[in-house]
């Protein structure tokens, strides 16, 4: 399996450089890293006395990469689940903070494992997650991504100014949905014309 490290420096290139669109509630954003968390972490990297979009562009991919071990792998607990999810849910905090951990329970909830769908990945959802696995095998991997890309789907639902981010611009598969797709077995990929039945109510 990969090593954390050789995960956390494939969600820098998923995530590419330095952007700042009006429309991402996440703000200036650098590898993945927005203004925000680096505001909580006080990351003020040219000494100005603030946090801004300025030393957002300055965030380097090393720190980016130590950012997401820290503080989106070990902290969130994700050593606690079973290898093979380790990918998609830690790709998917990067992205969604605790929603990430809110879909696997949701999730394990369905597979006869009540949890609290809390967001902490805590020992309990961390053996719930375990049993399941263990009767399911990568069926649950499959499983928590198909439930990402939904959970992508939802949003563009509720918030027009976020489709542009699931839906392309021809009409084709966006990047949150790519992004959820490199996680599960392709045979579970919905066809071009699944995608856009999926969307045709966005208009």
């Amino acid at each position: 399996m990969k090593s954390v490290d050789q995960l956390a420096r494939e969600i820098v290139l998923r995530e590419g450089g330095y952007v700042n669109d009006p429309d991402d509630p996440g703000g200036a954003t650098n590898y993945g890293v927005t203004i925000g968390t680096m505001r909580a972490l006080g990351l003020d990297l040219d000494r100005d006395g603030d946090v801004d979009a300025d030393d957002v562009r300055r965030l380097t991919i090393e720190q980016a990469v130590d950012i997401f071990k820290e503080h989106y792998y070990l902290r969130p607990r994700i050593d606690l689940l079973p290898e093979p999810l380790r990918p998609s849910v830690f790709d998917m905090y990067v992205n969604a903070g605790s929603n990430a951990v809110k879909i696997l329970q949701r999730l394990l909830v369905r597979f006869d494992e009540p949890v609290a769908v809390d967001g902490a990945l805590g020992p309990q959802t961390a053996a719930a997650v375990k049993r399941a696995y263990d009767k399911a095998g990568f069926y649950l991997v499959d499983a928590y991504g198909i439930a990402r890309r939904n959970y992508y789907y939802g949003l563009g639902d509720r918030r027009p100014s976020l489709r542009k981010y699931a839906r392309r611009r021809d009409g084709g598969k966006g990047g949150w949905i790519v992004r959820a797709e490199e996680f599960i077995s392709p045979r579970y990929d919905l066809t071009e014309e699944q995608h856009r039945a999926r969307v045709a109510a966005w208009g």
